[in-house]
């Protein structure tokens, strides 16, 4: 079954129906995939974490063993609550998509277990794809494609975000902004979450076009973006030098991550408007490419191909998840893995 009216997504997302036991979201926008399919796994359990509940899997965890998702949607739930099984696609390996279109049908006809609930997050999955259409040709399983949203809609999830935390931009002021977010939902829920911050979470405030200007204007976490465009570009010894230079200055090393995410997302950005039609400077504007730095990452974008970006992203992940929960020292977590990335891109020839 196919949903793709925005009204029935997002019901469906947050309140998916008991018939349905599989669900396959995949699109270009990574970020608008992972959130929409976040919403749906907090439907079915909200504790992500449950080990008993939940299992997660990669497509490089079902290659090297062809039972492993079989034996995943065949377990039965130990404290009761719906189960549920997450996979994770990156790079659409035909032998993996028709090995999991076959297990997701047979799910779908209830052959497994009929209470656990498969969410498969994908890239852009053609019309050929077998996981695609069985997913969209079962009636116990749902395909939804996420498409880059319209302006309409953007205007939409700003004022939503904003009028949660109880600030607002006046209507001149929201399309101007709106106008200057980057197209990725990622990135977009990273501007609109820095716009709250500047205003004053909870304050009440609405401010207009010449207020929103001053903060457009500022660039901010400098020392943080410089250091992963450094690392991005193959360069150790400046980003390390770079999130020192952010420490000491009173960032953090969460944040520090987190600007490497922004930054791969952005040549993941571009990457994608490129095999669109888009020219590189069209694409760099869209992606929210602050003009002094374009030059440097269209050179990144160069080498940095998908594919690659997808092999980092899971590097970020776990970074982001360690200064969060290990307990670890946070500035080596940050300091590693813009290490790791820096080796990665003179690897690739940067």
């Amino acid at each position: 079954m196919i949903l793709a009216k925005r009204p029935e997504v997002d019901r469906f997302l947050k309140s998916p129906d008991s018939h349905i036991r599989a669900a396959v979201i995949h699109g270009k926008d990574r970020s608008g995939v992972s959130e929409r399919a976040l919403t749906l796994c907090k439907a079915v359990t909200p504790d992500l974490n449950d080990p008993f509940n939940v299992t997660f899997l990669t497509e490089a965890d079902i290659d090297g063993d062809a039972v492993k998702l079989e034996e995943a949607l065949t377990a039965l739930s130990m404290i009761g609550g719906r189960r549920l099984v997450r996979i994770r696609l990156s790079d659409g390996k035909g032998s993996i998509d028709k090995a999991i279109a076959a297990a997701l049908t047979v799910h779908a006809q209830g052959g497994y277990n009929p209470d656990a609930m498969l969410v498969i997050e994908a890239g852009a999955l053609g019309r050929e794809s077998a996981l695609r259409k069985a997913a969209e040709k079962s009636p116990g399983a749902v395909g939804i494609a996420c498409y880059e949203d319209e302006v309409g809609d953007v205007a939409r999830m700003t004022r939503e975000a904003l009028g949660a935390d109880k600030v607002g931009l006046t209507a001149d002021a929201l399309e101007r902004f709106v106008g200057r977010l980057p197209r990725e939902r990622g990135l977009m829920r990273q501007e609109i979450e820095r716009l709250v911050l500047y205003i004053g979470p909870g304050s009440g405030r609405t401010i207009d076009t010449p207020e929103l200007e001053e903060h457009l204007g500022v660039e901010p976490d400098a020392s943080l973006s410089d250091a992963a465009l450094q690392a991005f570009g193959g360069r150790p010894a400046p980003a390390q030098s770079g999130l020192r230079r952010a420490l000491a200055e009173g960032e953090s090393a969460v944040m520090a991550v987190r600007m490497a995410a922004i930054h791969l997302g952005k040549l993941r950005r571009i990457n994608v408007l490129q095999a669109s039609g888009a020219g590189p400077k069209e694409a760099a504007k869209a992606a929210g490419v602050f003009w002094k730095q374009e030059a440097e990452i269209l050179r990144q974008v160069r080498a940095w191909r998908l594919e690659l970006l997808d092999e980092v992203q899971d590097s970020v992940n776990t970074a982001d998840i360690a200064t969060k929960t290990t307990g670890m020292p946070e500035a080596l977590i940050a300091e590693r893995l813009l290490l790791e990335i820096a080796a990665r891109a003179k690897r690739i020839g940067l």
